[in-house]
């Protein structure tokens, strides 16, 4: 009886790629939020919300966080990628410069999109049409720098997400003023990455290193595990992550009570367009805590959630 050979592993080094510049891409920085203040008629529209369900819902997450910044508790952002690509990233980049959020998480697709809007100003390709070829996710200079900054990260023994922010800020690039993570760079403020080998178009070039990829993600892991031992009357905003964030959440904030930080007073809050099982059991549920849910699209809870917490903290367009 013939036994059949497994096949050997993909040679990476077969990848053909094409230049970021000349990939289409879905959204462009043009169509992205502009980070306006609240004005004297904001106070009337929240007002005509009713206090019920979701509405008072929405109240209270507002309250949560203005009290942890009055404290001094930090406001954790976790935040899927899709974030990015809806054209939210003015605005979280401006509750960072305002201290409004003091740290923030995302998992590797949020480090491409963050890279390539800072880099041309476009991202998020048609994944059908590029699947049909093999040419989905082949952009070259996407995955040179976010597997350089792994490489980078490694070597250097810091995290992935400074470390791609760092590149960023270094690079100067013609979009740098929308990168989430060089905002953290530039501000002194914890940026961690939580990737799965696999699940990420870099890690389908010849740059990626899975060694470095699995030591600056480690890195990061803890790095959050710190952030949230310091969560004691703060807030974590778990923003469009179904599985990455909700499960690496779990296990940083167990690892955090476990070394004997106290984590017991704080507030948790996911906002998402569909209600998940991981989000739902592992960032309001099961750590404990106060917790609360708005279920609807990115680009209209989180415009709508800044201009409030604005609001209640007296920063207002000129009357």
């Amino acid at each position: 009886m013939n036994e059949r050979r497994p096949p050997e592993p993909i040679d990476l080094g077969q990848v053909r790629t094409v230049p970021l510049e000349s990939r289409p891409s879905l959204v462009a920085a043009g169509d992205f939020a502009a980070p306006v203040l609240p004005g004297p008629g904001f106070a009337r529209l929240l007002a005509s919300i009713p206090r019920i369900h979701a509405g008072r819902a929405f109240r209270e997450l507002v309250e949560a966080v203005v009290a942890a910044r009055g404290r001094g508790a930090p406001v954790i952002l976790g935040m899927g990628a899709h974030v990015i690509k809806v054209g939210l990233a003015p605005l979280v980049i401006d509750l960072l410069e305002r201290g409004v959020v003091t740290a923030v998480a995302m998992n590797g697709a949020g480090l491409i999109h963050d890279f390539e809007v800072a880099r041309v100003g476009r991202s998020s390709e048609d994944v059908g049409a590029g699947l049909e070829d093999g040419s989905f996710g082949m952009a070259d200079e996407t995955a040179r720098e976010v597997n350089g900054a792994a490489t980078d990260a490694a070597a250097c023994g810091i995290g992935l997400g400074r470390a791609l922010g760092q590149r960023i800020l270094r690079s100067g690039a013609p979009f740098l003023q929308l990168s989430i993570l060089a905002a953290c760079a530039r501000l002194g403020l914890p940026a961690t990455a939580h990737v799965a080998v696999g699940s990420d178009i870099v890690h389908m070039h010849p740059s990626a290193d899975g060694a470095a990829i699995g030591a600056a993600t480690m890195i990061d892991f803890r790095l959050f595990a710190a952030v949230l031992g310091e969560l004691e009357g703060g807030v974590y905003l778990n923003v469009g992550s179904a599985v990455i964030l909700p499960e690496t959440f779990l296990k940083a904030l167990n690892l955090a009570r476990n070394v004997g930080r106290r984590v017991k007073d704080f507030t948790t809050a996911n906002l998402d367009q569909i209600g998940h099982y991981r989000p739902r059991m592992n960032v309001l549920q099961r750590p404990g805590g106060r917790a609360l849910e708005l279920i609807g699209q990115h680009e209209l809870l989180v415009p709508l959630l800044r201009l409030a917490v604005l609001d209640r903290l007296g920063i207002r367009e000129s009357e």
